[in-house]
């Protein structure tokens, strides 16, 4: 009919459902929610939208794609660039921020944006696959199977798979929109504003993750338990920015948060499925 629900609307929807009916009581729905993803989202989510409100993450994309000189080169800095930050900044978070820079570039280069789109949502999804943190589906698989380095284990088995699954994708994207790769001007780019102490925040932020990720390698390599568990690490590069940030409250407003939602619904939603053993029964 005439209404439109969201997807986090829909999850919510399911699990105010089995809570009303009685399919899982409330203490069980509670411990259902899996804090540790939803901390990492949060603390992933807080770096990404200071990312987005310092306008670091224009002028670094202005930086890497002035050097593009054809469409080509466009689509394979989209893929490789944001391919590779996904695994570092979740796929989740590049979705966000990512999606108005590709239709921006749509514009400069005079592309389809369904071409943008599909290089982006290629990229993210395919990217993210070489780190524990580059998805919570990664995330819910390193904590729960209790694997001692999940960095350097994800990166040992993954790391060429997802290489050459970025280069296959560049090929498909090439052979299905043949006639955007062809050669064209493009717009000159406009003024970017940046916040240079938001800047210092953000890359400080980003300095945390890449410093307790190697650690958490170092440990691994030397035998040595790692006392930072991935949730940890999402809240201390959030930390910068939610202490010293003098806009905290309007990037803390700004987050994610019906992704929050969602995450939260679809926990306690599992959770009423796996207890009624609906599942279960198609297995045995």
């Amino acid at each position: 009919g005439g209404f439109t629900f969201r997807i986090w609307q829909i999850m919510l929807g399911g699990a105010l459902a089995v809570l009303l009916t009685g399919q899982i009581a409330l203490p069980d729905a509670l411990r259902a929610i899996n804090v540790s993803v939803m901390v990492f989202l949060f603390g992933m989510f807080v770096v990404g939208e200071a990312m987005v409100d310092s306008g670091y993450l224009s002028c670094m994309a202005q930086r890497l794609f002035s050097r593009a000189k054809n469409p080509d080169q466009v689509v394979l800095i989209i893929l490789f660039s944001m391919g590779i930050l996904s695994a570092v900044l979740m796929n989740d978070t590049l979705a966000i921020i990512g999606t108005p820079l590709v239709l921006g570039l749509a514009t400069k280069w005079r592309i389809s944006p369904k071409l943008m789109l599909l290089s982006l949502a290629m990229a993210i999804t395919t990217g993210s696959v070489m780190s524990p943190i580059g998805n919570p589906q990664n995330l819910l698989v390193a904590v729960n199977s209790g694997m001692a380095s999940p960095f350097l284990t994800f990166l040992v088995w993954l790391l060429v798979p997802t290489l050459a699954s970025l280069a296959a994708a560049f090929i498909i994207l090439r052979l299905f929109y043949a006639k955007e790769f062809s050669a064209r001007t493009m717009e000159p780019d406009p003024d970017i504003a940046c916040d240079d102490s938001l800047f210092f925040l953000t890359k400080c932020s980003l300095a945390v993750i890449f410093v307790l990720a190697i650690v958490n390698i170092a440990c691994s390599l030397a035998g040595i338990m790692m006392p930072v568990t991935l949730p940890v690490i999402a809240l201390c590069a959030a930390a910068p920015v939610i202490l010293f940030s003098p806009r905290r409250w309007g990037i803390l407003r700004a987050i994610d948060w019906p992704t929050l939602v969602f995450f939260a619904a679809m926990f306690i939603l599992m959770e009423s499925v796996w207890q009624a053993g609906f599942f279960q029964s198609f297995v045995d």
